[in-house]
């Protein structure tokens, strides 16, 4: 009977697991074809068809509730999608892991935050798509598709969850910390748009490239950190060895 016990209890969580994987496999093979397939829209209907009708009413609803108070938050906002607040916080995020000497969690990190700027210009170069007229912000002059701080903070926020996600706390308390990076994300796009620095698309635009870059950047280093790992394991003694031995 024990045996039997223990036989059904093994079989229940082998099909709960299974079950985990398949539902998570499931949400993110979605999230990524949905977030690609929104990206392709954008990039041909708005940036190379000139496409400007969801911009100008995105740009109308944000102007009508516009005020000084607004704009002074959302300049606040954007400064979490600068270089000058994310390369120190991602200094301080590597060097963290390196001093609890998890230095593949560092490289990791180094690797989809370098790749992903370097993405963000690539595509800049590429669509060559200019700033709104009437910026509040003045004195930008590279290419507005797509937004870099849009983009940056997503990449930021998402590393974050990741961590969250994988960290030893309750399971209740990851889906609160997780809500509130996404929700920081989109409101340093958001602030892009009221600043008038990004058409509303780009922003949406960074937002879909995030989340394909996320998913393949970290999916390519967790197969290349599996493959290590086997390299890495140790070979077990075969039974001719064990024989010479005696």
């Amino acid at each position: 009977m024990p045996q039997i016990d223990q036989r059904q209890r093994a079989e229940k969580i082998r099909k709960g697991v299974f079950r985990f994987f398949s539902l998570k496999l499931l949400v993110t093979g979605s999230l990524f074809l949905a977030s690609l397939y929104s990206f392709a829209i954008i990039a041909h209907e708005v940036v190379y068809e000139n496409e400007q009708a969801f911009d100008n009413r995105a740009f109308a609803f944000f102007a009508a509730y516009s005020s000084p108070g607004l704009i002074s938050a959302m300049q606040f906002f954007t400064f979490f999608g600068s270089s000058g607040f994310l390369l120190p916080a991602y200094t301080i995020l590597v060097a963290y892991f390196v001093a609890k000497k998890k230095f593949r969690y560092g490289l990791h990190i180094t690797i989809v935050a370098l790749s992903s700027t370097a993405v963000m210009f690539a595509l800049k170069n590429l669509t060559h798509r200019h700033r709104p007229e009437l910026p509040i912000i003045k004195g930008i002059t590279n290419y507005s598709f797509p937004s870099g701080h849009a983009l940056s903070a997503f990449i930021f926020c998402g590393i974050f969850i990741y961590i969250v996600l994988h960290a030893a706390i309750s399971q209740l308390s990851k889906w609160i910390f997780a809500s509130l990076l996404v929700c920081f994300a989109i409101t340093v796009g958001i602030s892009r748009i009221v600043l008038r620095v990004h058409y509303p698309t780009d922003v949406v635009a960074s937002f879909c490239l995030g989340i394909l870059w996320a998913i393949t950047s970290l999916w390519i280093l967790k197969k290349i950190s599996q493959k290590n790992e086997k390299k890495d394991a140790p070979v077990p003694d075969l039974p001719i060895a064990k024989m010479d031995n005696q």
